[in-house]
């Protein structure tokens, strides 16, 4: 089975301590956030644990800790977008700590391991097309040679996306636009050895060279682990969705990073309630069990089939 650490919060940047206790105890508490009161309890032993997939936008506090992966595949996608304090509040400086960050974890676990995200994408009046494709630009030009791949997004308004986003001037982002950027991307891409994928599109710019892309990625863990694996698609994302399944072990409503454009978030009040309940030591991200909760061992499985992958 696949971990996915994760799309519902940044667990490198906030909960590596916890993470790596987890690593440690061989199992993760993982509350249903459909029904609070149901708790699966997720084994993160290597025997089943086939590849963790980490989403970061700062992976700093974890980067003297990595040789406490040994036992597993895994390889990071990795946020670096062009946006300010007005957008993502909590992100450090990109020139000073994060595109540093990037080239470190690159060097310590190679390029085919950091996939570059610049996403999602959002026009206005400051963040222009022209803003985005000079700052990509820059971007490609210092990540070069620390990755392969850049995948990207165009901005999707959930309605807690719409609410964060009320305050700024967006500007509509047509095909007509999407054409443009992507064309404008890919050429800069091009010229820094990297290609570009899309992250779960409607809109086919299959003609500027653009796939769509796997963000769990069953060819790059078969890569990894250099042995097959029988990865099913995740019925549990949106069609547009090409990622292998998975199982998520973060939490919504746990991440500080602030960035308006968030799904994940629904409130800052719920957001600050529950990182106040964190404990680096619960099997749970925040909280700890009740009496009222019910424990379900989720049965995990290897999705290996032992033979050698001859690349």
């Amino acid at each position: 089975m696949i971990i996915s650490a994760s799309r519902r919060t940044d667990i490198p940047t906030y909960y590596s301590e916890w993470f790596f206790n987890r690593i440690k105890e061989g199992f993760v508490y993982v509350r249903n956030p459909m029904n609070i009161h149901q708790i699966s309890k997720i084994s993160l032993s290597p025997e089943v644990v086939d590849g963790i997939v980490f989403w970061t936008k700062n992976p700093v506090p974890m980067l003297d800790k990595l040789d406490r992966l040994e036992d597993y595949a895994y390889y990071f996608q990795f946020t670096v977008n062009s946006y300010a304090k007005d957008i993502e509040a909590n992100i450090p400086s990109k020139n000073d700590i994060i595109v540093p960050a990037f080239i470190e974890l690159s060097r310590k676990i190679g390029p085919e391991k950091v996939i570059w995200r610049y996403d999602p994408i959002m026009l206005t009046s400051k963040y222009s097309i022209d803003y985005h494709v000079n700052y990509f630009n820059e971007l490609a030009k210092r990540l070069s040679g620390y990755t392969h791949k850049c995948v990207i997004s165009f901005v999707d308004f959930y309605r807690n996306t719409q609410t964060h986003l009320k305050d700024l001037d967006i500007l509509p982002l047509g095909e007509n636009e999407m054409y443009e950027l992507a064309e404008r991307l890919v050429e800069i891409a091009r010229k820094n050895n990297l290609i570009v994928e899309s992250c779960a599109e409607k809109i086919n710019l299959d003609q500027f060279g653009i796939q769509h892309g796997h963000c769990i990625d069953c060819n790059l863990l078969e890569r990894i682990s250099n042995c097959k694996m029988d990865l099913s698609k995740d019925k549990n994302q949106r069609p547009e969705c090409g990622c292998m399944e998975s199982i998520d072990i973060g939490a919504y409503n746990t991440c500080k990073n602030g960035c308006k454009y968030c799904y994940a978030n629904f409130s800052q009040t719920t957001v600050n309630k529950n990182t106040g309940l964190h404990n680096p030591y619960s099997p749970l991200l925040f909280g700890e069990v009740s009496p009222e909760d019910k424990i379900t061992e989720r049965k995990m499985v290897s999705l290996k089939n032992n033979q050698l992958n001859l690349f």
